[in-house]
Formats: C-alpha cells, sequence, structure tokens
C-alpha cells in the first residue's frame, strides 16, 4: 500500500474535478461524493500507516523528474516517513469528520452552493495531503502556495457579506507576505546545497558540506513562511478575522490543515534548524511570545469563535516553543491531539451557533439543559485543552512543558506555565456562560442539533479523550520513539523524566487555578470583575492590543495612499502627456480636413493667395 501512497492526495483531487466538470448541479451528490473520497484516503492513510510502523524501513520515497538544466534535475515527488504518514491520518481524519458535519450545518442556511463548498473543500484537502507528502521544496511550495488560495476561497465562502470578503483578502495578503521570505529562503537552498530534495539536503547537513551561518539564514528565511501560515505574531491578524468563513471551514483551518502547515514545515526541515545556531531560539522565542500574546486576548473576547482562534494561535505557539527547545516530538505530538480537540471545540461551537444565530456568548447561557449532547463535548474538548488528565492534551501539553524544563530555557518554561493558566480561564469561562446559568435571548429557541452533526463530534471527543495515550507512558511513548528526531537535541528526549514530577505539579496547579478561577468568577460569580473592565489594560488587550489600528495607521494607510499618488500620476501626467500628443494631433488633423474641401475654384484661389504672398515677400526682400 505505501507503493500506493499517491492515491491519498489523488482521490480528493479526482472528486474535486469531478464536481466542478461533472456534478455542480446535483448538490447532493457532489457531498456524497466527496465524503466518500476523503473516506477512502482515510482508509489508506491508516493501512499505510500500520505498514509503516510494522516495516523496519524509516521512509519511502518517490519522485518523477520534472525538468533538466544541465547537471541540474528538478523532481516532483513523494516521502512516506513517520511525520508524513501520521499527519496524512490526522488531515484525512479531520477533514472526514467536518465534511460529514458540513452536511447538517450548510442544510439550514439558505441557498448554499453545496456543489462549490465541497469542491473547496476536496482541493484543500488535496493541496494538504500534497504539503506533506512533499519530498522537495519545489513540491512544498507549489502545495502551500494551493493551500492559501484554497484558504481564501473558504474564508469568502459568504463572498456576500463585505467581512467575509475582507477577511479572505487579509489572509491571502498577509501570508504572501510571509512567504516572499519562504521563497527566498528556497532559492538559498537551491544555490548553496545544489538541491531541493530534503533528504538530499540532510545528507549535506550530515557531511557538515555546508556553512552553520548559510543553515542559520536559511532556516530562518523558511521560518519566516511558517509564521505566515501558522500565524506567529507578527502576522498573526489574519487569523481572528477568517472567523468569518462558516463554523466547519473554520474547524478545517484551524484544527489540521492550514494553520499546522507552518509547524509541519518547520518540522520537517528540522535538521537545517538544528545545525543552523540559534535558528531554533528564534523558533522558540517567537513561539512563546505567540502563545502568551494571544491567551491574554483569548481572555476578553466575546465572541465564541474568536475566543477559539486566539486559543488556536496560543496552542500554535506551544507547539513552536516545543519545537525551538528541541522537543520535535513533543512539538507533533500537541499537533496531533491538537487536531482533534480542536476540531471539535469548533464544531461544538458552530453547533451552538446553529441553534442560536449568534456568536455573543452574552446572548447564550443555560444551553447545558437544552443542549447536553453539545455541552458535554464542548467541556470534554474544554478539559482537552486546559491540560486535564488523562485526556489527551494532558499528555502532550506534558510533553511540551517538559521539553522547555528539561533544555534549561527557564523563561520558555515559565511563559508556557502562564499561558496554561490562561487558557484553562479562558476556555472555562466559555463553558460556564455559554451553558451555565439561563438563556439571555429570551426570543431564541435552541435545540440539539441533527445526528449529521452530533455523531462527528462524539467521535472528535473520544479522540479528544484517548489520543493522547499514544504519547504516554501506558504504550511505552509510542509516538516519541515513531517520530524520533535523531540530534544534539537528542538528550532532551532521554533527560525527559528528570523533573517530570515537579513539572506536572506545577502544570496542574495552574491548570486547577485556572479552572477555579473561571469557575469563582463566572460560575457561581463569587467574584466581580466588572471594575477591571474599566481599566486602561482590559481596553488594551480587549482591543487586540491595537495591532489592526496599528499596522492600519503604519501600513495600510501609508500604501493606499501611494496607490492612490500612483493612479492621479499615471492619470494625470502619463496618460496626459500621450492624451495631448493625441489631442494635439486630433486638432491639427481637423484643421486640415477643414482646408480640404474638394472644390477646384477653392483650390486654384489658394494657390493664386499663395502666389501673391510670395511676390510680396520677395518684392519686400528686395
Amino acid at each position: 500500500m505505501i507503493n500506493n501512497a499517491w492515491l491519498v492526495p489523488a482521490i480528493p483531487f479526482i472528486v474535486f474535478m469531478t464536481i466542478t466538470f461533472f456534478t455542480k448541479r446535483f448538490k447532493n451528490l457532489s457531498s456524497w461524493l466527496s465524503i466518500a473520497g476523503i473516506l477512502a484516503s482515510f482508509s489508506m492513510a491508516c493501512v499505510i500507516l500500520r505498514e509503516l510502523s510494522m516495516s523496519g524501513q524509516r521512509h519511502y520515497e518517490f519522485s518523477l523528474p520534472w525538468f533538466e538544466s544541465g547537471e541540474f534535475q528538478l523532481e516532483m515527488g513523494m516521502l512516506v516517513d513517520p511525520l508524513s504518514s501520521i499527519m496524512m491520518v490526522v488531515v484525512t481524519l479531520v477533514s472526514l469528520m467536518i465534511q460529514v458535519y458540513s452536511r447538517g450545518y450548510l442544510s439550514a442556511e439558505k441557498n448554499v452552493d453545496f456543489s462549490r463548498y465541497y469542491s473547496f473543500i476536496s482541493l484543500f484537502t488535496f493541496s494538504m495531503l500534497g504539503l506533506v507528502l512533499a519530498n522537495n521544496f519545489i513540491t512544498i511550495f507549489a502545495c502551500w502556495e494551493l493551500v492559501g488560495l484554497c484558504s481564501y476561497l473558504l474564508i469568502g465562502f459568504w463572498h456576500h457579506k463585505p467581512s467575509a470578503a475582507a477577511a479572505a483578502k487579509k489572509a491571502f495578503i498577509i501570508t504572501r507576505l510571509a512567504d516572499a521570505g519562504f521563497l527566498i529562503g528556497i532559492l538559498c537552498v537551491g544555490f548553496y546545497a545544489g538541491t531541493f530534495n530534503f533528504l538530499n539536503i540532510e545528507g549535506l547537513i550530515h557531511e557538515g558540506q555546508i556553512s552553520s551561518q548559510i543553515l542559520t539564514i536559511m532556516a530562518v528565511l523558511i521560518f519566516i513562511g511558517a509564521m505566515g501560515k501558522s500565524a506567529q505574531f507578527p502576522f498573526h491578524t489574519w487569523l481572528p478575522d477568517a472567523m468569518e468563513g462558516p463554523s466547519p471551514v473554520s474547524a478545517l483551518i484551524h484544527a489540521a490543515t492550514m494553520v499546522v502547515a507552518g509547524v509541519y514545515l518547520v518540522a520537517r526541515t528540522y535538521t537545517m534548524f538544528d545545525a543552523g545556531p540559534n535558528a531554533l531560539l528564534v523558533v522558540g522565542y517567537v513561539g512563546g511570545f505567540t502563545a502568551l500574546f494571544a491567551a491574554s486576548i483569548g481572555l476578553c473576547q466575546n465572541d465564541i469563535k474568536r475566543v477559539l482562534a486566539y486559543s488556536t494561535l496560543s496552542q500554535l505557539g506551544y507547539m513552536m516553543l516545543a519545537l525551538g527547545v528541541g522537543g520535535f516530538s513533543a512539538g507533533m505530538f500537541h499537533l496531533t491531539t491538537h487536531a482533534f480537540f480542536k476540531a471539535l471545540l469548533f464544531l461544538a461551537a458552530g453547533s451552538v451557533i446553529h441553534a442560536m444565530h449568534s456568536n455573543n456568548i452574552w446572548d447564550m447561557g443555560g444551553l447545558g439543559k437544552k443542549m447536553p449532547i453539545t455541552a458535554i463535548v464542548f467541556i470534554i474538548g474544554s478539559l482537552a485543552i486546559a491540560g486535564v488528565p488523562p485526556l489527551a492534551g494532558f499528555w502532550s501539553k506534558e510533553t511540551v512543558l517538559m521539553a522547555a524544563y528539561s533544555s534549561g530555557h527557564m523563561l520558555l518554561f515559565i511563559i508556557g506555565e502562564i499561558g496554561a493558566l490562561m487558557t484553562a480561564f479562558y476556555m472555562f469561562r466559555l463553558c460556564f456562560v455559554t451553558f451555565g446559568g439561563e438563556t439571555r435571548k429570551h426570543d431564541a429557541h435552541p435545540h440539539e442539533s441533527p445526528w449529521v452533526m452530533t455523531i462527528p463530534m462524539c467521535i472528535l471527543a473520544f479522540l479528544a479523550i484517548t489520543a493522547g495515550f499514544i504519547g504516554s507512558p501506558y504504550l511505552n511513548d509510542w509516538f516519541q520513539g515513531f517520530v524520533c528526531f535523531d540530534s544534539g537535541h537528542a538528550a532532551h528526549h532521554r533527560g525527559e523524566h528528570s523533573g517530570h514530577q515537579l513539572v506536572m505539579i506545577i502544570s496542574l496547579s495552574m491548570t486547577g487555578i485556572g479552572i477555579l478561577g473561571a469557575w469563582l468568577v463566572y460560575g457561581i460569580k463569587a467574584i466581580n470583575l466588572d471594575f477591571v473592565k474599566k481599566t486602561f489594560i482590559y481596553k488594551l488587550v480587549f482591543n487586540k492590543y491595537f495591532f489592526d489600528e496599528i499596522y492600519d495607521v503604519i501600513i495600510v494607510k501609508p500604501f493606499v495612499g501611494l496607490t492612490k499618488f500612483s493612479v492621479g500620476f499615471d492619470q494625470g501626467v502619463i496618460d496626459g502627456m500621450v492624451n495631448g500628443v493625441a489631442t494635439v494631433t486630433a486638432g491639427c488633423g481637423s484643421f486640415v480636413r477643414r482646408i480640404q474641401t474638394g472644390l477646384v475654384q477653392s483650390y486654384i484661389l489658394a494657390m493664386m493667395v499663395g502666389i501673391i504672398i510670395l511676390l510680396v515677400i520677395w518684392m519686400w526682400g528686395g
């Protein structure tokens, strides 16, 4: 089956082409065709993962020549290894759950183009699977850009809404800016390494044929591209606005596809980062700052999807932090578990929005009684992301914090622990406000979602509970051993258990304090924090530190002003000169046309007048 791994991304692409050209008019057929296609891909991905885990070989590579120039040959190919095989399963499973859920979610919307939606979803899945399986920088960059295009199409799916169109453009433009750094990094790789193939580059690095300074530059440039896709500071502003898309799209983008592409890129090129001095430190501190920065904003947001969006930013920061401190397996483990509980949280939030027709958590309340299944799975997701044992998030977050502690970067460890406290607080703030108390919006009639929506949520809730065990001592840390990265940072993994109890006590204490604080403030309302809303710090955080406004002043408005000046210069000066020549020519032509009457008498008269003038001039001159 491994030899046929190319079928995993090929099936969604075939579905996309089929829907686009043949079944576009048949909306139900298009949706079920897309679901059947991703189910087939998921089944194949599971078989490939099983075969790879049982075989002794660490990777299988397939490539085809694209073009040659002298001794240089460019290939398009795929690489199946532990990293890509796990990502294939995660991407196809989450996409399958979201596609099934979408059948129920979108059926309540009027005039929804199911065919267009499912064709975009299929193309998106193909792009992400192609990115995951790419064996060289050229292939991964092509799929990388296709993922960006698909995200633009899906975020702006409600194209009749100006806010959705603006959010789609914002996501596309910001990620393209970051991709400029990625492209420069790829060109540097081609220039200094003479190849774009990942395995060949790793061989050159192990042989010491590329200087560490050059590797650092290349790694940082590539990381800029990863920062854009994974919305790391300062490229973070597009991700919360991406909530303008349908809730299933939000789950797809924020769980296992687009936003983790940057984390996966760093993991895929980890040899380069590991060999480049200080490159991993850049990754770690950018991730740590993003985790803390985004978590602080999530404390104050009132839109249920935006709280989850900032939660995603924070968790992506955790993954980057783990990679930055040498916790390769920890970062990928957290990526895997996060895909399940974050998809669950977004689908549960979509179920609430589907019932309440509002995103504002203060319009909700008392939904635990009227939507029991949604409430239970949302609480399970919240417990998982908060790191409560034995749920999936507990095991993966512990490995991240343990990697930070073992690396000796205590500042990053402290940032991670503070982020854990904030995460627990804002997630259970959501739980108590949304599902506790009484319904505040009296004209609403909340009800439980249909089975086509609740079944995917229940499956993801089961995974949010159990998926973490693949990286737990109960299964001999199977995940870490399977994706283990052999480098100078392997000592971090060998020393993971030193201080393990201390880290666990601290992290569980932080989680407990966060949940207790949310219960006191929003559960039993024993603490009133209304006075906080009047402070400058609250207003600063509530307004997302005014980064959108700052970018608007220092980037958007100057750029728009420059554009208007360019338009005025082009129309007034450049076009004025061209149009002026045309006007003079037309005027001369009009004057000459009036002289040419076609009457012989007029021509004889003109000749006589001319002769007389010449005679007068001759006589005057004489």
